[in-house]
């Protein structure tokens, strides 16, 4: 069982205009309620590729209600901490004039001390243990900055395996931990490291960066361009085929659920990175917050290109020679 972590949850609430207009009475066209947060995005990308998941977090209030009933429409098992304070609700604008997407995200509901020690208490409950664990997302108010750190060394502490996927000093504490696995994008990485990566030798560089700190798997994100994955022994490359996006929201997500859906059990990093990529582009192929068809990530899962760019000891070799 893969179980995911989200601190944060939320109700994503999907808006449609023609054109958002400032200062002006806009009129949707569309809208949709869903059930987010990283680490239940996953879930849900994984129960729709039937893996077997549970979600972990925080709901209160009539939208956590909501949020539980959204969850279990889907089928996707859940086992949530209950907290005062009111589930947050995010809004997604979506353009369809230009294709653009506007989110207003909000902060979150703040969580007590005893709120937090009852959700780490169950954390420690399960049983039989996870064979992976995904923590993702923002921490709300009232949570300590280290959070991530704690998680993932309590994880690892119980032999489970931790794949981290957030931002910032959030990000930057997990890794702290030297969990199993870590996607940053781009920017994410660069923030990171404090180095910009325009070249795919800088990318590939960081990712090894990355490594020698003590994460088994560094994969690098680069939105239609694919990914690229590191760890002590090879570098892989993966492409996802063109496709015409009808919303961004939920690629990293279903990228992660890739990933964990093959890593959990021991398959090769290549394959991973495989399913990683076609999950990733078939979630945005749907509107929303949708996330991933499985019959589209059987379509697209022939058409990924992926290759073995070298292996890592090689590549490391080669950098440093040329610099």
């Amino acid at each position: 069982m893969i179980a995911t972590i989200t601190l944060n949850p939320c109700l994503d609430r999907t808006i449609t205009v023609h054109q958002l207009v400032v200062d002006e009475t806009n009129r949707w066209t569309g809208t949709q309620l869903y059930a987010g947060g990283k680490g239940i995005d996953v879930s849900r990308a994984i129960h729709k590729m039937g893996g077997r998941t549970t979600a972990y977090g925080f709901v209160g209030g009539p939208n956590g209600r909501i949020l539980e009933i959204l969850l279990d429409k889907e089928g996707v098992p859940f086992s949530f901490t209950p907290i005062e304070q009111e589930t947050r609700t995010n809004f997604i604008v979506t353009e369809t004039k230009t294709s653009q997407q506007t989110r207003i995200d909000a902060p979150g509901p703040r969580i007590s001390k005893k709120e937090l020690e009852r959700f780490t208490a169950k954390l420690k409950r399960i049983d039989p243990s996870p064979d992976l664990m995904v923590i993702g997302g923002s921490v709300p108010p009232g949570i300590p900055v280290n959070i991530y750190y704690d998680l993932v060394m309590e994880a690892k502490g119980c032999g489970v395996r931790t794949i981290v996927d957030s931002e910032g000093q959030w990000l930057e504490e997990g890794i702290r931990a030297s969990p199993y696995l870590v996607k940053p994008n781009i920017r994410e990485a660069e923030e990171l490291l404090k180095v910009e990566l325009s070249t795919e030798e800088a990318i590939i560089n960081g990712a090894l960066e990355l490594v020698e700190t003590g994460i088994e798997v560094v994969v690098i994100s680069m939105g239609k361009e694919g990914i690229i994955a590191a760890n002590k022994e090879r570098i892989i490359k993966a492409v996802p085929p063109p496709v015409k996006v009808k919303s961004a929201v939920g690629a990293g997500d279903g990228t992660i659920a890739g990933l964990a859906l093959k890593l959990a059990y021991g398959e090769p990093l290549l394959e991973a990175c495989r399913l990683a990529v076609a999950m990733g582009s078939a979630a945005v192929l749907t509107p929303g917050t949708e996330l991933c068809r499985k019959a589209d990530v059987e379509k697209l899962l022939p058409q990924v290109e992926v290759w073995e760019m070298a292996t890592a000891h090689r590549a490391k070799a080669f950098f440093t020679a040329i610099k």
